[in-house]
């Protein structure tokens, strides 16, 4: 089954990869779509410009799943309301990331609802409760 990815940069798309995946976790900017045998890592300049929202409809034509991935270190959704809508009938997930560290929870779990997530996880950097939760919900 494969998950898509999606969040502005910096959100934690590819350490929650690293993490779902039991890999070394180190830090490097997606710089171009990276697939793997289940996860789909988008750039976040996807997001963040418009003009680019496209590429996530067609990267996501194969997925079953889609994350949308928001930091709670953000004061700000770069998410429009409904996204969820573009990926036709997948089911999406929402990620805080970063809880360990942000200030925002509630506001970032509000972003998420409107913008279509049935389900929001929150995961810190430690948090493998959390991170357990999620890698079950992923594998149904």
């Amino acid at each position: 089954m494969k998950i898509m990815l999606v969040g502005k940069t910096g959100s934690g798309k590819t350490t929650l990869i690293q993490r779902l995946k039991g890999s070394e976790v180190k830090y490097s900017k997606t710089q171009m779509i990276s697939y793997d045998d289940r996860y789909i890592d988008t750039p976040g300049e996807y997001l963040e410009n418009k003009m680019m929202l496209r590429n996530l409809l067609v990267s996501s034509m194969n997925v079953e799943k889609v994350i949308l991935v928001q930091s709670s270190e953000d004061t700000q959704t770069m998410f429009p309301p409904n996204i969820s809508n573009m990926f036709m009938g997948k089911k999406i997930i929402g990620v805080i990331t970063k809880i360990d560290k942000g200030q925002n929870i509630k506001m970032c779990e509000e972003w998420l609802k409107i913008a279509g997530a049935t389900q929001i996880f929150h995961i810190g950097f430690n948090d493998e409760n959390e991170l357990n939760r999620l890698k079950a919900e992923l594998d149904k």
